[in-house]
């Protein structure tokens, strides 16, 4: 907690005592990426396979120690003077991310492990917790300066993991590809906060919706054009269209966990800066953001699908791609609630949580089935998932599972579920035009969907080379089994108690 001891002549100390169980998550992430780094130069090469647990243990140390906050609401880095704002706040919204983040960093670890071996292990797993950790501290960021602190720290380690699998030119490209647009994006961000400091004088995200209700005339157009810089930064971010251009190839040339990873954590990111930019700081401009950001989810969410539908048009596409595309569409729901939020207020931002939490879990589990489908089938295209269920049905009625649940169709009840809410959250703010954008991209993603669902359980074909013999398969990892054990047995335990992930997503950051 932050103290400020009076002095003989009654002024405030500005000496600040650090919550240090506050910042406990993300501050044993980085710690243990830091102990990883340095381990690998004495660790011999046989034995490099121990950094990859010693990982998996500093995730499951960090997800540990969030029990702990949930009691009350705690912050640190406050001022002493003034409004006493906080820099960073462990509230629920942040356990809640936090929660995700590690988790979905996690499930990334154990994919990981037995998929590394051509990789630089120490290298690796150090970018892998640096990430980790940047995307722990950034739900907490109560300042527009640490929340791109937080973002940048989770961004960077992800450029050098996308182009991480050393002399493969698609991959040197998607990570190239992916530096360039985020760097943009980045500088465009920093310009909107310079503008919105210059326009306010605070970066504090409390202080910041009072100063832009009552910014001076001759300063208020400089305050607009700084929030909405802002906000082009983390639609980048979020792979809102039209700024998704980046996702494909990079799904596709990346690491196939570090393509998880991603699709959930690097969301998860954006979306979780881009709630607290609009809901926290920038409420005086709900009527600018507010139909800015339904425009960006319609637009998301329909060309996402239809590009995935293309996709899905032959089976000699990639089923990564597929994936990379499908994300881009879910990332058009994630946005619903937030604009839903500027007419309703921030109630509805539970429903993008909640529609956070259920997506992590089965997008994770189908990225986790490809790992394995990728073993056997390094192109990992459509046609190979061809009759599946005849050579690995267990895996291929996971998979089975996790696309209905994208789909939204039983027996994935939490898919329907979290689209049902977020199907409300835009009704009942008055967007209908939205919703029914919305239904329509529900009925055409059906179709992808349901086709490489079928797919799984049709016989081989007679002259099918796709299919390996018994005795070229591989032996999975029991990490990479446990991965898709844990997200189906969440999935459906989930899908059983849906309206658990509401209750735990529910959010009030006011």
């Amino acid at each position: 907690m932050i103290t400020a001891s009076e002095n003989a002549s009654g002024v405030a100390s500005l000496v600040q005592s650090v919550d240090w169980l506050a910042l406990a998550p993300p501050v044993a992430v980085a710690a243990v990426a830091v102990v990883i780094l340095v381990a690998d130069l004495f660790v011999p090469e046989a034995r490099k396979p121990l950094l990859g647990h010693g990982a998996v243990a500093g995730l499951v140390a960090g997800l540990a120690l969030i029990i702990p906050l949930h009691e009350g609401d705690r912050s640190t880095f406050c001022l002493t003077t003034g409004s006493h704002a906080c820099s960073y706040t462990a509230d629920h919204f942040t356990l809640v991310i936090q929660a995700l983040v590690l988790g979905g960093a996690l499930l990334t670890a154990l994919l990981s492990i037995g998929d590394t071996r051509k990789l630089p292990a120490g290298e690796y797993w150090f970018l892998l917790l640096s990430s980790a950790a940047g995307a722990a501290l950034l739900p907490a960021a109560r300042d527009l300066a640490t929340l791109v602190i937080a973002l940048e720290v989770a961004s960077l380690p992800a450029f050098a993991l996308v182009g991480i699998k050393r002399g493969d030119r698609r991959s040197s490209e998607a990570a190239l590809k992916f530096f360039l647009s985020s760097v943009t994006a980045t500088a465009v961000m920093l310009l909107g906060v310079s503008f919105v400091y210059a326009a306010t004088g605070t970066l504090h995200l409390t202080d910041l919706a009072g100063a832009l209700d009552d910014v001076p005339g001759r300063l208020s157009t400089l305050a607009g054009a700084g929030v909405a810089l802002t906000l082009v930064g983390f639609a980048f971010k979020t792979a809102a269209a039209p700024f998704h251009f980046w996702v494909p190839d990079t799904y596709v040339g990346a690491p196939l966990p570090i393509a998880a990873y991603l699709s959930v954590v690097g969301k998860a990111v954006g979306f979780t800066g881009l709630i607290l930019v609009t809901v926290i700081a920038f409420p005086a401009y709900a009527d600018v953001w507010g139909p800015a950001l339904a425009v960006l989810a319609a637009l998301t969410m329909t060309v996402g699908n239809v590009a995935a539908l293309r996709q899905s048009a032959t089976r000699a596409r990639s089923a990564v791609r597929l994936l990379a595309w499908s994300s881009v569409a879910q990332a058009g729901y994630l946005l619903v609630p937030i604009a839903a939020a500027a007419y309703a207020g921030d109630r509805r931002i539970g429903s993008t949580v909640a529609y956070a939490l259920m997506y992590a879990v089965v997008n994770l589990g189908a990225f986790a089935v490809a790992a394995l489908v990728a073993r056997t089938h390094p192109g990992n295209r459509l046609a190979d998932y061809r009759a599946l269920y005849a050579t690995r049905p267990l895996a291929a009625l996971a998979l089975a599972f996790f696309l209905l649940c994208l789909a939204g169709l039983p027996p994935g009840i939490i898919g329907l579920f979290a689209k049902v809410t977020v199907f409300s959250a835009a009704v009942d703010a008055g967007l209908g035009w939205l919703a029914v954008v919305m239904a329509v991209n529900v009925v055409i993603a059906l179709y992808y969907y349901l086709q490489w669902t079928a797919a799984l359980f049709r016989a081989p074909e007679a002259d099918s080379t796709h299919q390996p013999a018994p005795a070229a398969r591989h032996r999975t990892p029991a990490t990479l089994t446990a991965a898709i054990v844990l997200t189906a047995v969440a999935g459906i335990v989930l899908s059983g108690a849906p309206q658990t992930v509401l209750r735990f997503a529910a959010v009030n950051l006011f």
